[in-house]
């Protein structure tokens, strides 16, 4: 998922994703743990992807604080 397409969505869709990534790197790490590393190519682009969804959560709240002020 590309940083655009994140910023097309709204607070309450990125919390959503943000849930669903969660759920899926929870899910890869047991995987990862049993011994299928198939998949830690896909556990680091998940986390990654994370780090986006927050970080532009985090811009849209400023945005919103700045904005009230």
């Amino acid at each position: 998922m590309n940083t655009e397409e994140i910023r097309e969505l709204s607070s309450d869709e990125l919390l959503s994703k943000q849930a669903e990534i969660k759920e899926q790197i929870f899910r890869l790490r047991f995987q990862i743990d049993l011994g299928q590393t198939d998949g830690v190519k896909k556990y680091r682009a998940l986390k990654k992807d994370l780090a986006r969804v927050l970080t532009i959560s985090r811009e849209q709240e400023t945005a919103e604080n700045e904005g009230s002020n």
